[in-house]
C-alpha cells in the first residue's frame, strides 16, 4: 500500500494546530507518514505537538529559516511516495488522503493532483467554496492560481526540483507547481478535500500587499529557466497583464483601492481580456474609493468562485 508523507510546518498557531494535526491523523487511509515541523513556537503549539507525539513520524520544534525553509526540512525526511504539505491553520476533510491515493494509483503518468477546497473563517465557518478547474503550464504561468491544502504530489517529482524557494514567502507554493509541471501532468479532480483559514494573521489578509510583487519575482525567475523561458514567451503578455491583476486583487485585500486600481488599468494597457475577465476587481476598487465598503465586500465574495470555475 502506498505510503503518503504529510507535512505540518508549525509557528505559533496553538489556536488552530490541534484540528489541524486531528484532520491528518483521523483521515481513514492507514499508511499515513505524519511530520510536523514547529519553528520554536512559544504559545503553547509543542504541548499540543507533545500530545499527539506517538503518532507521529517525526517532530521538532527548532528556530528555522521560515515556512519553506521547515517544508523543505519536512520534505528531506519524507519517504512517502506522494508527499504533501498542509499549513497549521488549515485542515484536510475526512477521505481527502484515501481519495488522492486512489486517483494517483488510477494514472501514473500524473505528478500532481488538486482538489477543491472550502474557505473558512477563524470560527471554521465556510464563507466560500473554491472549485478549480483543469490546468496546465500555460494557466500557471498566468497565475491561475491552486488551493494549496488541496494538492498532492509524487515525490519523485518533487525531488527533480529545488523544492520551495526560500526568498519566496507568499506565492513560494506556485512557483513550486510550476516547477513540478514540467516534471509531468497536473491533474484536478473535482471533490472538495480540504479547507484554507482565512483570519486576521493569515498571511493572505496581514500581508496581502506583498502577493503582487512576488508574482513579478516568479516571472523574472521563470525567465532566467532555460526549460521554462520558452513557454512564458508564448504567454509574455497575458502573463505580465496576469502579474498586475494578482496584485490589484491583493491590495484590494490591503485596503489599497486607488493602488489596486492603477495595477488593473496595468492589466487592462498590456492583455485587456485579461483584465476585462475580473471586472469584479475594478468594481470593487471603485466602490471602495466611494465609500461603499460593504456593497464592495459582496462583490470580492463573488471573486474566486466565479474566476476558478
Amino acid at each position: 500500500m502506498t505510503l503518503v508523507s504529510i507535512i505540518t510546518p508549525s509557528y505559533n498557531q496553538a489556536k488552530y494546530l490541534e484540528q489541524t494535526i486531528l484532520s491528518v491523523l483521523n483521515q481513514d487511509y492507514p499508511r499515513i507518514e505524519y511530520i510536523v515541523m514547529d519553528g520554536a513556537s512559544t504559545d503553547g503549539s509543542v504541548d499540543i505537538i507533545k500530545k499527539y507525539a506517538a503518532k507521529l513520524a517525526y517532530w521538532e520544534s527548532v528556530k528555522d529559516k521560515g515556512q519553506a525553509d521547515a517544508i523543505n526540512k519536512g520534505f528531506a525526511r519524507a519517504s512517502g511516495d506522494i508527499v504533501a504539505w498542509l499549513n497549521s491553520d488549515d485542515y484536510y476533510l475526512p477521505g481527502a488522503v484515501s481519495a488522492a491515493v486512489k486517483v494517483f494509483e488510477e494514472n501514473p503518468d500524473v505528478a500532481l493532483l488538486y482538489g477543491n477546497m472550502l474557505a473558512v473563517d477563524e470560527h471554521g465557518a465556510t464563507f466560500n467554496t473554491l472549485t478549480y478547474k483543469q490546468l496546465a503550464l500555460e494557466e500557471l504561468l498566468c497565475f491561475q492560481i491552486i488551493g494549496q491544502p488541496a494538492v498532492f504530489m509524487r515525490r519523485s517529482a518533487l525531488q527533480k526540483t529545488s523544492g520551495l524557494d526560500l526568498t519566496f514567502h507568499f506565492l513560494l507554493d506556485h512557483l513550486l507547481w510550476i516547477k513540478i509541471a514540467k516534471q509531468g501532468k497536473l491533474l484536478h479532480v473535482d471533490q472538495t478535500w480540504a479547507a484554507a483559514r482565512y483570519h486576521a494573521e493569515a498571511k493572505n489578509v496581514a500581508k496581502a500587499t506583498e502577493f503582487g510583487r512576488e508574482a513579478f519575482r516568479i516571472l523574472e525567475t521563470i525567465a532566467q529557466d532555460k526549460d521554462l523561458a520558452k513557454s512564458l514567451l508564448d504567454v509574455d503578455r497575458r502573463a505580465h497583464a496576469s502579474a498586475f491583476r494578482v496584485d490589484a486583487r491583493y491590495l484590494l485585500d490591503g485596503g489599497l483601492p486607488a493602488r489596486a486600481l492603477r495595477a488593473w488599468f496595468r492589466a487592462l494597457t498590456i492583455h485587456p481580456p485579461t483584465a476585462l475577465a475580473r471586472t469584479n476587481l475594478f468594481i470593487s476598487a471603485i466602490l471602495n474609493l466611494l465609500g461603499l465598503g460593504r456593497l464592495r465586500e459582496e462583490v470580492l465574495r463573488m471573486r474566486e468562485s466565479r474566476y476558478q470555475k
